[in-house]
C-alpha cells in the first residue's frame, strides 16, 4: 500500500509567519500581509496539507489604516485562535507605530463567529505590548495576552527582546492585572530577535514557542517550559527545535522559523512554519512561504521533523482524510461580481479605482496622478507570484490621451524595485514601455511602436531568474519585447523588506488628472 505523501511547502508564495487553529476537524490559518490589502487572509483545510483561502481578515478601510505605509510595514504576523463559538485574531499594525503614535500603540484583536467573515471592527489595546501578539485561552477560562518587548531594564544589545504575559479581560478587551516578563530566548544573552510567541498547554506544562535569530538565515524556533502560565519558563536543551543556520546558504530551504502548532484529532502533532526557497543563487524572489513538519515528543520536549532535524520537501501526510487541491484557474476573464480572494491592493483604496460592472466581462482600472512607485494607492490589482517558473500574461484595451497616461503588467517588489511593462503614448502614436525600477532610478529596457488602436496582450515569463517580456494582438501570437532580463532585483537580498514578489495589473496618469481608464480582458498567471 502506498504510503501518501505531501510536498512543500503547501502556501506556496509570499505566506510568512503562518498561524493555526483546530476546530474538531477542520483547521484554519492566516498569514502575514503586510502593506496589502484586504489584510491577513484566512485559509481553510481538512488534511492540513491543501488550503483554501476563503477571505479576508481585513477587507473594510475602517479596519486597516495603511495610508503611506512604507514596504514591509503594515500588518505583521497575526494569531488565530478559537474560544467558545469566537474566532479571534491579533496582530500588529506597525504603520500605527510609524506615526509616532508608542510602541504599544499598534495592536489589536478582531472576531468572527465564521472565519470567512464578517470580522469586527479592531479593538484597539492600547497598552499591549510590542509586536507578534498571540492569544491563549487556559483551562480556566482566563484569557492571555503574549507580546514582544524590551527585557525589564531595556535592551543591552540591538535585538535583545523579551517575551511578555499579560492577562486580557476578553468581555471589555482590556489588558488586566500586572505585566509578566516570561523569557529573552534561548541564547543566553545573544538571543536576538525573540518575537512571535505562542503558549501551549499539554503534558501538564506550559510551552512557551517563539521565533528567534531574525527573519533571515539565521531564523530558528525555540521552546521554554514551565508548571505556571506566569513563569520561570526552563529553557530547553536542544534549543533550537529547528534552524537551518548551521547549513549554511546554498541548500533548497533556507531561513526557517516563526510557527505555530498543532494537534489533530487523531492525536498527531503538527508545526506551521515559514521557510523561503532561494534560486539563481541566494535570492528569494518568492519570499517567505508556509511550510508544514511533523512534531513528535521526547522526555516532554517537542522534536520537529524527527529522524533528520531539518525541513524536507516531502513528509508522509498527517493521519487525516485525505482531500483534493484546490485549483483556481490559470486564466480569471472577470466574470464575477467580486475580485477572486488572490488578488490584493497596495495600502487602503481610499476610493474604489476598479469595477467589474461597468463592462461586464472586464475588470476595468480608472487612471489616476498615483504612481506605483510611491507609498500611495495606485491603481494596482495584483497577486502572487508562487513559482519560481511562471507564465503570467493580461489582455488590456488602452487609448492614451496624453503622454502622462499609462497602463500595462507590474512584477513588483515594491515600490523602489520592479518592472512595468506599459502601454503609453508619444509624438508618433501608441508606444510600448518596458521599464525596470532599481533603488527609486528608472531604465527604459525596451521601447518599440504599438499598433495604432486594439487591444494588447502584455506577458512575462520567467526560467529561473531570467525574465522573458512579450506582446501581441493575441495570446497565440506574441513577439518579444526583451530577453534573458535579470529578475533578482525582485528578490529580499537586494530589495530588502519582508514580503514577496506580486504580478498584476495597473493603470495611472502620473501626476496629473485623467478621465481615462484601461479595460483587461482577462489576467493569466499559471507555473512553468
Amino acid at each position: 500500500m502506498l504510503v501518501p505523501v505531501y510536498t512543500n511547502p503547501v502556501l506556496p508564495g509570499f505566506y510568512p509567519d503562518p498561524s493555526l487553529c483546530r476546530v474538531d476537524d477542520d483547521y484554519y490559518l492566516v498569514t502575514s500581509s503586510f502593506e496589502y490589502f484586504p489584510g491577513v487572509p484566512v485559509f481553510h483545510s481538512k488534511d492540513l496539507v491543501n488550503w483554501r483561502q476563503i477571505g479576508h481578515v481585513l477587507n473594510r478601510p475602517s479596519q486597516l489604516d495603511l495610508d503611506m505605509c512604507e514596504p514591509s510595514r503594515g500588518i505583521w504576523a497575526a494569531t488565530i485562535r478559537y474560544h467558545g463559538g469566537t474566532f479571534y485574531i491579533c496582530t500588529t499594525n506597525v504603520c500605527r507605530k510609524i506615526r509616532g503614535e508608542s510602541m504599544e500603540g499598534g495592536n489589536f484583536i478582531v472576531t468572527a463567529v465564521n472565519p470567512a467573515g464578517p470580522w469586527s471592527e479592531p479593538h484597539w489595546l492600547d497598552n499591549a505590548c510590542g509586536i507578534d501578539p498571540s492569544l491563549f485561552f487556559d483551562d480556566d477560562g482566563r484569557a492571555w495576552f503574549a507580546g514582544t518587548g524590551y527585557p525589564p531594564n531595556g535592551p543591552r544589545y540591538k535585538g535583545n527582546n523579551a517575551i511578555w504575559l499579560q492577562e486580557l479581560d476578553i468581555e471589555k478587551m482590556e489588558m488586566a492585572g500586572p505585566k509578566y516578563y516570561l523569557w529573552e530566548g534561548a541564547l543566553a544573552d545573544a538571543a536576538r530577535h525573540t518575537e512571535g510567541p505562542h503558549i501551549y498547554k499539554t503534558r501538564g506544562y506550559y510551552y512557551l514557542m517563539v521565533a528567534e535569530g531574525g527573519t533571515g538565515y539565521a531564523h530558528a524556533i525555540t521552546v521554554a517550559r514551565s508548571r505556571q502560565i506566569t513563569g520561570p519558563y526552563e529553557n530547553n536543551p536542544r534549543n533550537p527545535i529547528i534552524t537551518h543556520r548551521h547549513m549554511g546558504n546554498d541548500i533548497p530551504i533556507t531561513n526557517v522559523g516563526h510557527g505555530d502548532l498543532v494537534q489533530t484529532q487523531n492525536g498527531e502533532w503538527w508545526l506551521v512554519l515559514l521557510g523561503s526557497r532561494p534560486y539563481g543563487g541566494l535570492y528569494r524572489n518568492l519570499g517567505r512561504e508556509t511550510f508544514l513538519a511533523p512534531v513528535s515528543w521526547l522526555y516532554d520536549w517537542p522534536i520537529v521533523s524527527p529522524g533528520c532535524g531539518r525541513i524536507e520537501f516531502e513528509y508522509q501526510a498527517p493521519d487525516l482524510p485525505q482531500h483534493a487541491p484546490y485549483r483556481m484557474p490559470d486564466r480569471d476573464g472577470f466574470d464575477a461580481q467580486e475580485l477572486a480572494l488572490c488578488y490584493n491592493f497596495l495600502r487602503t483604496p481610499r476610493e474604489r479605482f476598479w469595477n467589474l460592472d461597468e463592462r461586464v466581462g472586464f475588470l476595468r482600472l480608472r487612471l489616476r496622478p498615483e504612481r506605483i512607485a510611491e507609498h500611495v494607492n495606485p491603481s494596482f490589482v495584483g497577486r502572487r507570484q508562487q513559482h519560481i517558473d511562471f507564465h503570467a500574461s493580461c489582455k488590456v484595451e488602452f487609448e492614451p490621451d496624453s503622454a502622462t497616461e499609462t497602463a500595462g503588467l507590474v512584477l513588483l517588489q515594491n515600490s523602489g524595485f520592479h518592472f512595468r511593462v506599459e502601454i503609453c503614448q508619444s509624438n508618433e502614436g501608441r508606444l510600448l514601455r518596458l521599464t525596470k525600477r532599481y533603488r527609486n532610478t528608472e531604465d527604459v529596457l525596451a521601447s518599440v511602436p504599438a499598433p495604432a488602436a486594439g487591444p494588447l496582450v502584455l506577458a512575462a515569463s520567467a526560467r529561473g531568474q531570467e525574465l522573458s517580456f512579450m506582446f501581441g494582438s493575441n495570446a497565440d501570437c506574441l513577439q518579444s519585447l526583451a530577453e534573458k532580463v535579470d529578475s533578482r532585483i525582485l528578490s529580499t537580498e537586494i530589495a530588502g523588506g519582508f514580503t514577496g514578489t506580486y504580478i498584476g495589473m495597473y493603470a495611472s496618469s502620473n501626476g496629473a488628472q485623467s478621465e481615462n481608464c484601461a479595460d483587461f480582458d482577462w489576467f493569466e498567471y499559471r507555473q512553468g
